[in-house]
């Protein structure tokens, strides 16, 4: 039977969050939580920093009919990532920091087991007004699968 949707939204969320502070290479994450915090509190030793935030879910119906139907959620996690550096390699730091991000969270496109699918579907950067910060912000797509009446 499969979990109800707010255990798969929280273990989805979870799996993110180790995933995401488990990474090592190209660049070793220092600092993964799910709270804001805000950037002038990092010690230079927390960064790179990442924030795992739930953003927003739809929920669609795939198939008609009587009887348990299957729906599917789609839920979008954003990403929020910051560097320190200085102005020869801000915007590599940056850069390996999506690359690092996007190549463990596709290395298990299923969340163990909670998700159908998992994508980057955008990523943004800050453009230099933090610096000697650099900021990303990537939104990462997990669609999972449920019996509807358990939701």
């Amino acid at each position: 039977k499969k979990s109800t949707n707010m255990s798969v939204r929280e273990n989805i969320a979870s799996n993110l969050l180790s995933t995401i502070s488990g990474i090592s290479s190209p660049i070793t994450i220092k600092k993964a939580t799910r709270q804001p915090f805000p950037i002038d509190e990092l010690s230079e030793q927390q960064y790179p920093a990442v924030v795992v935030q739930t953003s927003e879910e739809n929920r669609d119906d795939s198939e008609l009919g009587s009887g348990a139907r299957t729906r599917h959620g789609t839920i979008d996690f954003l990403i929020s990532g910051f560097v320190k550096g200085a102005e020869s390699n801000i915007d590599t730091l940056r850069n390996q920091l999506i690359t690092a991000i996007e190549t463990a969270v596709e290395s298990d496109i299923t969340r163990s087991g909670n998700a159908l699918d998992t994508m980057v579907v955008a990523c943004e950067t800050d453009e230099g007004s933090l610096f000697p910060v650099g900021a990303i912000q990537m939104t990462i797509r997990c669609m999972y699968e449920y019996q509807s009446g358990t939701p």
